[in-house]
């Protein structure tokens, strides 16, 4: 196996993991009453401790320090970058729902990725990149769209869709920044560093919680279990995967080949949750892993200069 397709590989299944998330953070909401804003702080904090303790063991932490001296506005912004996107996402679910914020915010991404990239270059997207665009955006819409909307009023809908488009630009210009790094330091690195600057930026917001008297804990063992399954796997996993395979693919197929997120979450949602997927969502998901597959098939090699 090349390593385009080992790339491939990995950024897919780190959007994999990233599916399981929701279905993580909605149990910790209905079980111990902690918001998505909470989880995704502990989520972060929990990811960096594992990712140290595992640097440590593996004598990795000479690599950690040298990407933050080297590169420290690099790191910190993706790290930054990272926690913004996420907690602009959440906030958008609340205020319209996932269906349009999904469809917003990771369908603007591949696109805003893809057009900086071009952009940049001073090129124009070929015929089939641009096919390839066109379907899997047209399986999230058709996805999404099965879903149940949220009723808003029309001045929090539109501050909800604002923050769904900052979102999806938040999360394309985390990836071209990844993509930009990757090719200059160790990805285990650059996870390490990039996760300890996200858990600083969310610090601030447990403290909050804490003195408002919202939960902030997990209130069991199985609570537990989930919020280290949280931290561990979708997210220094997931995002340690990201970041190896942004070596070898470019920043927009990776924001396309991570469509296999809510694909992976509505899966769940009908496996574990018995919630039922019409016809025009089983289409959208068929749409998008076309899609995937096509790139896997035809990605061209990818410079790992900047």
């Amino acid at each position: 196996m090349n390593q385009i397709r080992v790339g491939w590989l990995q950024v897919c299944l780190a959007g994999v993991l990233w599916g399981t998330g929701g279905l993580v953070v909605t149990v910790l909401n209905d079980r111990d009453g902690l918001s998505a804003l909470t989880v995704s702080a502990l989520r972060m904090v929990v990811a960096t401790g594992a990712l140290l303790v595992f640097c440590l063991i593996c004598g990795r932490w000479k690599s950690v320090v040298a990407t933050v001296r080297q590169h420290p506005r690099l790191v910190f912004t993706i790290g930054a970058l990272t926690s913004t996107y996420q907690c602009l996402y959440f906030a958008s679910v609340l205020m319209v729902g996932v269906s349009v914020a999904t469809v917003v915010s990771l369908g603007l991404a591949p696109t805003a990725a893809m057009a900086w990239e071009h952009g940049r270059a001073r090129t124009l997207p070929s015929p089939r990149q641009s096919v390839v665009l066109g379907v899997a955006l047209t399986g999230l819409v058709l996805m999404s769209s099965s879903g149940e909307a949220r009723d808003s009023a029309s001045d929090q809908q539109l501050l909800g869709i604002l923050l769904a488009i900052a979102s999806g630009m938040t999360y394309a210009a985390t990836t071209l920044l990844g993509r930009h790094l990757t090719g200059k330091v160790d990805p285990l690195a650059l996870t390490t560093g990039a996760t300890a600057a996200g858990a600083l930026v969310l610090a601030p917001f447990l403290v909050a919680a804490g003195l408002s008297s919202q939960p902030v804990l997990p209130g069991s063992g199985v609570s537990l279990a989930l919020l280290l399954y949280l931290g561990i796997a979708t997210m220094a996993l997931a995002y340690g995967l990201l970041y190896a395979g942004l070596r070898t693919i470019s920043g927009s197929v990776a924001t396309i080949v991570t469509l296999v997120e809510p694909l992976t979450a509505a899966l769940l949602a009908v496996a574990l949750l018995d919630e039922q997927l019409p016809l025009i969502g089983w289409l959208g998901g068929a749409l998008i892993l076309s899609a995937v597959a096509v790139l896997r098939a035809h990605e061209p090699q990818a410079s790992t200069q900047p």
